[in-house]
């Protein structure tokens, strides 16, 4: 049960980004900004990160959603691939630079001071720029944000991943919104 009052059936973010308009606009800004672009990382490889942050954090309803996107833009229709990377990417076919960057991602969660020289070596030795590091980096932070915002609040989440592949083909499409559109999220 939510600790404040938040509208019945919306789950996740979604429910205090609708009680909370005026701050849901600028986090939605954002995270259009982070996730929406091609810019270096793809927006599979952004979603990961964030999968991943979310995944370390145990927030539920965002690993979930967030995995969901992951999975449409990276075809893993099982979530399979998801799966093995929340648990040990490292032993994934991920590419050396994606790896490097969801090491850092995880420094991050930890706190920013985590984050090592040799970390960010690594990951420009195996093909990230500046862009992909800084990014890498506000991503991480801006899901840990998210995280405690939804778990925070103690927002509900749906178990039916239908419900999340539905969310995402709407994220996909859309970008991503607190809108509840007849009443479906």
């Amino acid at each position: 049960m939510p600790h404040i009052k938040l509208e019945d059936g919306v789950p996740g973010i979604l429910g205090p980004m609708l009680f909370s308009p005026q701050t849901a606009g600028p986090m939605n800004l954002l995270a259009n900004a982070l996730m929406q672009t091609d810019e270096g990382m793809s927006r599979g490889e952004r979603e990961l990160i964030a999968t991943y942050v979310s995944s370390l954090n145990d927030c539920f309803f965002c690993q979930t959603i967030h995995g969901a996107i992951a999975s449409a833009y990276l075809e893993d229709e099982d979530w399979s691939f998801i799966k093995s990377v929340k648990s040990d990417y490292a032993a994934t076919g991920l590419s050396e630079k994606m790896k490097a960057l969801l090491s850092i991602a995880g420094s991050v969660q930890k706190g920013g001071k985590n984050v090592t020289t040799k970390q960010i070596e690594r990951a420009k030795t195996n093909g990230a720029d500046d862009r992909d590091i800084h990014d890498t980096v506000l991503i991480a932070a801006a899901f840990c944000m998210f995280n405690r915002y939804v778990d925070g609040l103690a927002t509900t989440a749906p178990t039916d991943p239908d419900i999340y592949r539905n969310r995402a083909k709407k994220v996909i499409a859309n970008g991503y919104s607190a809108t509840v559109i007849n009443g479906t999220y």
